[in-house]
């Protein structure tokens, strides 16, 4: 090879990195950025997702690709680990008043339940076994949990003192139901990322509804609920931030800052109503903050360690603080103002 061919090579090649490392947004600086402290998780390239905040204010998340249960101390920076069967490939977990640890066995058809003073494990088994992958946990009314089977186009109910498992399939084939949140007066909300719907699902008698969202494209992937009831969900496949008035049935989108490769995901709601999402489709990925209220973005912050993407996050109301996992295989704590 000629020098100045290798030299035009090397040259194409670093053009190459910039722009695929460019965020489609260009050069545009962060906007009233919040703090955000990032540890590695000391097991690498497990994707620590799904963090969740215990009595003590410690945070256990799952480590999706490692198969374990984690839990970490900020004050002390130390990690401990409970290791799950290979192969359960766990989505998320959340904590009850007792302490025990629920989490769902993504790819082992079960949601276990950890009791962190024995390490012991107790497993639910799906009773159907084309609900093969149990998504992502919520609590519901006392001695409930809720659940969502991408997959298997399912919502569960599991009852946390018997285990026993009901099953209640979705309307639209393949609607590959994700996020869910719970209300105000125990309803659950969930978004039916295979097409441009959300869901709800009434507790007593298991009847759903669906909403068609205005946009045939749109894939709503994580949602939360303001305090005055309204749902608000990311689309992830054209970047928009939307907002749906269960009162009015009227939906309202905005264009998130990141534009239509932003790709949000990760998303929660304060208790100021602000809502927070992580545009993951640019690189490194950004916090963003829209005011509710005044219908606005009031914060944008570049996450130092890239990122790659963040999936799910948790607020934590007595620390005003945000916690998420990154694909960059962090635990990451954003303290809001």
């Amino acid at each position: 090879m000629k020098p100045y061919s290798l030299l035009a090579n090397i040259v194409i090649s670093i053009l190459t990195i910039l722009i695929s490392t460019m965020s489609t947004h260009g050069a545009e600086p962060d906007l009233n950025p919040v703090d955000i402290t990032e540890w590695t998780v000391p097991w690498e390239n497990t994707r620590p997702r799904d963090p969740y905040v215990d009595q003590h204010h410690h945070v256990w998340f799952v480590g999706q690709t490692g198969d374990y249960l984690a839990v970490f101390d900020s004050k002390g920076d130390m990690f401990e680990q409970y290791l799950l069967d290979p192969g359960t490939g766990p989505h998320n977990l959340i904590i009850d008043d007792q302490g025990l640890v629920w989490y769902a066995g993504n790819r082992a058809a079960h949601i276990g339940k950890l009791d962190p003073t024995t390490g012991h494990i107790t497993k639910y088994t799906m009773p159907n076994p084309s609900a093969g992958d149990p998504h992502t946990l919520v609590f519901g009314k006392p001695n409930e949990i809720w659940f969502t089977v991408q997959q298997g186009n399912y919502i569960g109910q599991l009852t946390m003192d018997t285990g026993s498992i009901l099953l209640t399939p979705l309307l639209t084939q393949n609607a590959r139901p994700y996020g869910i949140v719970m209300d105000a007066t125990h309803r659950h909300w969930f978004t039916e990322f295979g097409t441009n719907k959300l869901g709800t699902i009434d507790s007593k008698t298991h009847s759903v509804r669906e909403i068609s969202l205005p946009r045939k494209e749109a894939r709503p992937r994580r949602l939360s609920i303001t305090s005055d009831k309204a749902v608000w969900y990311v689309d992830y496949a054209e970047g928009y931030l939307g907002k749906f008035t269960p009162t009015t049935l009227k939906v309202e989108e905005w264009r998130v800052p990141g534009g239509a490769e932003a790709r949000p995901y990760g998303m929660t709601v304060d208790d100021k109503d602000r809502v927070w999402y992580v545009e993951t489709g640019l690189h490194p990925n950004r916090l963003v903050g829209f005011d509710t209220k005044g219908k606005e973005v009031i914060s944008i912050t570049t996450i130092k360690s890239g990122g790659r993407s963040v999936r799910n996050m948790v607020y934590h109301q007595p620390t005003q603080i945000i916690w998420f996992g990154t694909d960059t295989n962090t635990i990451a704590r954003a303290t809001l103002p």
